[in-house]
């Protein structure tokens, strides 16, 4: 079992792994005191389930440390930090010739210290005890994502544990109403089996950066909802039975079309909005009464978001053509009309140069712009081949892995 014992101004303080049998309750409630959003203002709050695992146990290899210390008050061990990581294979998107395809990547999320444990450098600590796990099961780099805003955040990767600004992907999110959204009429959507999803996917984006060795997993897991297809269909082809199979779609793709995934991430956690006035809810509310009463009119109503809500994501979105974008908006649209009474929002993440987000429909105010990516490659000094994906300049795409939304 991994264990650090350290003094941080005569507080002994003991980083090690998590201990689903007596620490359940007290990452619980760091986590709470960590809820996203201003003090005195509305905030964010997530709920996963019971399980403080639940955000990394489906990836294929993963770790959670919780750093514990003494309570003056009772004697007792209490927990004032935790820290989530994985490792997987992924594609490089090899941005420089003879780049590396893969590489092994440590991803580090859910990283919180208690508000009554901060400036004693305890991050700094589960940070590097992170990174030593990941360097032993053999990944090359180490990345996180933040938000841009996140000062405290930004400064503890870049400044103090060697990592670069790396990529600006944007979270779109699309809340879903009682009305459907239309659908583009140009772009037939189909569903593909999970065998037909996967030979398009290793046919066509194995070279996207962060696309996953294991997609098989990931397309098979329980929590993915399916895999879906939308083709510009101006003749009416698609529309009548055309598809006929990933092999012959990879040897003679239509003009323009785009592939996208979905993930149910109500099974792993529920969003919670907190702090909102009773004026703010009392005219969510009133949207959504009138979306109900009157779908024809297209309001546009505010989910229930001051309750526990599911989320859907997209993931592993891609496509080809003139009129890539439009396909990729007809699948949106279709994800969130398929949401209706089972979740609350759809989102997605795509980077900052993807031609296809132009045309994805979403809600501004919910959305979120200012991501970042940070990452820094592992390893002693000296070790480096001569490049480094780490400081690469970004691709068109990225592959966000649902199992670490």
């Amino acid at each position: 079992m991994m264990r650090d014992e350290k003094e941080e101004e005569g507080v002994v303080i003991i980083i090690r792994e998590y201990d689903p049998s007596r620490d359940r309750a007290g990452t619980e409630a760091v986590d709470r005191e960590c809820d996203v959003g201003p003090t005195g203002g509305m905030s964010l709050h997530a709920d996963l389930l019971g399980d403080p695992v639940a955000r990394i146990r489906h990836s294929p290899d993963y770790l959670l440390l919780v750093a514990e210390t003494t309570s003056g008050a009772t004697g007792g061990r209490i927990i004032v930090g935790i820290i989530r990581g994985t490792v997987k294979s992924v594609a490089t998107g090899k941005s420089c010739p003879g780049a590396p395809a893969v590489a092994s990547v440590g991803y580090i999320l859910g990283l919180r210290v208690a508000p009554s444990h901060r400036r004693m450098g305890l991050a700094l600590r589960m940070v590097r005890r992170m990174e030593a796990w990941f360097e032993r099961m053999g990944a090359e780099y180490a990345y996180m994502a933040t938000d841009k805003s996140n000062e405290a955040s930004l400064r503890l990767f870049t400044v103090r544990c060697g990592y670069s600004k790396f990529r600006t992907p944007s979270l779109l999110v699309h809340p879903v109403h009682a009305h459907r959204l239309r659908v583009p009429r140009r772009a037939a959507v189909l569903r593909l089996g999970a065998r037909d999803a996967e030979r398009l996917y290793d046919g066509r984006f194995a070279h996207v950066e962060f696309f996953p060795a294991d997609i098989g997993a990931v397309l098979g897991n329980q929590l993915s909802i399916g895999t879906f297809l939308a083709v510009i269909d101006d003749d009416g082809r698609w529309r009548h039975g055309e598809w006929r199979g990933a092999e012959r779609f990879l040897a003679s793709p239509p003009a323009s079309w785009a592939l996208a995934s979905l993930w149910d991430c109500g099974g792993v956690f529920r969003l919670e909005l907190r702090g909102a006035s009773r004026l703010r809810r009392a005219a969510a509310a009133a949207t959504r009464a009138l979306d109900r009463a009157a779908r024809w009119m297209r309001v546009p109503s505010v989910p229930d978001f001051f309750r526990p809500f599911s989320g859907w994501f997209v993931y592993g979105l891609g496509g080809d053509g003139p009129d890539a974008a439009v396909a990729a908006e007809a699948l949106f649209a279709t994800f969130v009309n398929m949401a209706r009474g089972r979740a609350a929002a759809v989102a997605v993440e795509v980077a900052a140069c993807d031609p296809l987000r132009r045309r994805i429909p979403h809600w501004r105010r919910l959305s979120c712009t200012e991501d970042l990516w940070c990452m820094k490659r592992l390893g002693r000094v000296g070790e480096s081949d001569g490049w480094d994906w780490a400081r690469s300049p970004p691709g068109l795409s990225i592959f966000v892995d649902p199992r670490e939304v």
